[in-house]
This record gives C-alpha cells, structure tokens and sequence, in this order.
C-alpha cells in the first residue's frame, strides 16, 4: 500500500502503515549520525536543552554531499541504521517517531521503538541522486564541527521510503529472511 505522509508524523498519522508498505514523505525531517547522536544522548543526560524537538520527528541518518552548484542538494544516501541503535532510547523518549536509513536494527532497538510507538522507514540504497531530486532544501543547523555529521534541517517533497517496522513490532527484514 502506498502512504503519503507529512511531518510532523504523530501516531493517528503512522497507525495504519504496515510492514513493506511504499511511503511518500513530505515536509521538515533532521538529518543526523552517530557524532550528533552521541551529543544528543550527552545532552539528555545533562538536563541541557536539545538543538531541536525530537517530538514527532524524524531522523535520516545521512551525511549529505557537499550542495552542487545550481542544485538544492548533494547525494544523500542512507547511512547504516544499527551504529545509532546504542543512542535509541533517550531519543524515542524524546518523542523521536520514526528514523530513515538502511539495514536491520538490533532486537533490542526493535523493542523500543514498539514500546514508544516508533518505526523504521529504509531509503533504497544506490538511488541518492533520485533522493537528492526530492529535497527542496538542505542546511546545517547544529553541531557544525562535525561536518557531514552535523545535523542537518531536510525540506522534502514525496520523498520515496519503505516501512521496515511497523507499529505492531512486524519487521521487513525477518518477513524477508522466512521467505528464503
């Protein structure tokens, strides 16, 4: 089934969205990994106050190309999923709703996300030119020393996704795995 979402994603919006379904994503999302994880986690724990809401948000974990001239993007290709697993929970806590890469998440990190009501999109790998056609805008906005690893605020326009976890705990990967 096809989805067209727009961000904020709350969880009326992302209820009915089942495992392996096509998603069209719309609107404001972050771009960030694991050096921006790190200091969001520290930042957590700190009682210090966060570069932004993560309630009903959405991460991508990417670390875009530099912008071309002439163009609103670089490439921007997911990045694995499973190095941020280890910062998960005090994001989801925070209201994260749904995070965007590639790859399969650790059992544990699968549990959080039911637990707090999250899922999982994937971004098809080796298509980060057809990815990059969907931003309207890209710009750093936190954690600039970091470089490609800042975290970035993404505008974007039917941003082509697919459901890896749903809200049910169902799980592409394992659906795939039974399958062989």
């Amino acid at each position: 089934m096809l989805h067209k979402l727009e961000t904020p994603l709350t969880v009326e919006k992302i209820k009915n969205i089942k495992t392996g379904d096509e998603i069209l994503l719309s609107g404001e999302i972050y771009g960030a990994r694991d050096g921006a994880h790190k200091r969001f986690v520290s930042a957590i724990k700190d009682n210090k106050e966060l570069p932004i809401n993560l309630n009903d948000s959405v991460i991508f974990y990417v670390g875009p190309s530099p912008t071309p001239p002439g163009k609103k993007s670089g490439a921007v290709g997911p990045t694995t999923s499973a190095r941020m697993d280890r910062f998960m929970e005090p994001l989801l806590k925070k209201g994260l709703r749904a995070t965007i890469g590639k790859g399969d998440r650790s059992k544990e990190t699968k549990e959080l996300m039911k637990k707090y009501n999250s899922i999982y999109f994937i971004a098809p790998g080796g298509i980060s030119a057809l990815l990059a056609s969907k931003i309207l805008e890209i710009k750093p906005i936190a954690y600039e020393d970091l470089g490609p690893e800042a975290v970035f605020k993404i505008k974007i326009k039917d941003f082509p996704l697919f459901a890896a976890y749903d809200l049910s705990g169902n799980d592409i990967f394992a659906q795939a795995r039974l399958a062989l």
